[in-house]
């Protein structure tokens, strides 16, 4: 699980360190374990946000862990053409590489530690799938789409991308230097990720060594989502046992804890973390298949735009790719 690798953490920014006396840690409110599926074409997932109510995962609607999977040749899979509308997706690639491209002539490819983050907004197709090398060879993949809402003022504005490259995130460490922590948007002890949102949220790829503790500043009035991408350990200060394919939604607080546990299995050499938040948008949600809007009215319409062409054609042929 490469994404984003440092030789040295201690060379990091640091954490700061907190007060024990002044800092209230969450409580885990709730701890799922997310079932196995498929999506696109066939690629195997695992949903991460089943089992939790939506309003404790406002402003975020929808988390896919993508694989760990190592295709044989001819394996790999993506999705065919697809809309959205009235939300964000956010596509995080850990291993491999994906490739992407919308109805408005945009498009690129991601690989290790890179996020391509596409606001759908008012309407778009788009398709994603991987590289043609890939295929060939088949290879690892592994990644993570995330669904960010959009408010209802922002959910009929015109579609855009953000491109980011890993070596974009702000990186930093504990003062142990027992983590690698990647932040790929908003802000976590000071340090700001280059992703740009409409709706204030952090989200972080953090790598905690075995038997490393985290402890992590995190804005009271943001809700808080610790996702385990391999490994295992325990979260928060009761330590609740954790491991990979299972979530922590928090309660209330301004810091997160998390502890690695001593030993890992022989082929995980680290607990891998995705760290989720944000101010809730607290607005009705009507959520199904590829939209996120406030009303059903507003869903039925986005179907009908959809089937009248309105959300965009699917080009007639392969369009180059843009950074």
């Amino acid at each position: 699980m490469p994404a984003i690798t440092v030789d040295d953490v201690l060379v990091l920014p640091r954490l700061p360190q907190l007060d024990p006396a002044t800092t209230t840690y969450r409580a885990v409110r709730r701890l799922t374990t997310a079932p196995s599926g498929y999506e696109g074409e066939g690629f195997p997932v695992r949903r991460a946000f089943a089992g939790v109510p939506m309003n404790e995962l406002d402003p975020f609607i929808h988390l896919d862990q993508m694989g760990e999977v190592d295709y044989a040749p001819g394996e790999p899979k993506g999705t065919p053409w697809h809309p959205h509308r009235g939300f964000e997706t956010v596509t995080y690639m850990i291993d491999g590489t994906m490739d992407h491209q919308d109805s408005l002539g945009g498009g690129g490819s991601i690989t290790n530690g890179d996020t391509q983050w596409m606001t759908a907004a008012s309407g778009i197709l788009h398709i994603e799938a991987p590289p043609e090398q890939l295929v060939t060879t088949g290879g690892l993949f592994h990644g993570l789409q995330l669904w960010v809402n959009l408010p209802r003022a922002a959910k009929m504005i015109a579609p855009k991308y953000q491109d980011i490259r890993g070596k974009e995130s702000a990186l930093l460490t504990t003062a142990d230097g027992g983590s690698l922590i990647r932040v790929i948007a908003g802000e976590v002890g000071g340090h700001a990720g280059p992703g740009s949102t409409f709706t204030p949220i952090n989200l972080a790829h953090v790598t905690l060594q075995p038997g490393a503790q985290l402890d992590l500043p995190w804005q009271p009035d943001y809700n808080a989502l610790v996702y385990v991408l391999a490994g295992r350990g325990t979260v928060g200060v009761e330590k609740r046992p954790i491991q990979i394919g299972q979530l922590a939604a928090h309660s209330a607080g301004d810091a997160i804890r998390v502890n690695a546990a001593a030993t890992q299995d022989t082929n995980i050499p680290a607990m891998e973390l995705f760290i989720m938040g944000g101010r809730p948008i607290r607005e009705p949600v009507a959520h199904y298949g590829p939209f996120v809007m406030n009303t059903q009215e507003e869903l039925k319409q986005a179907f009908e735009d959809f089937q009248k062409g309105r959300l965009g054609v699917i080009p007639a042929g392969r369009l180059p790719h843009t950074n």
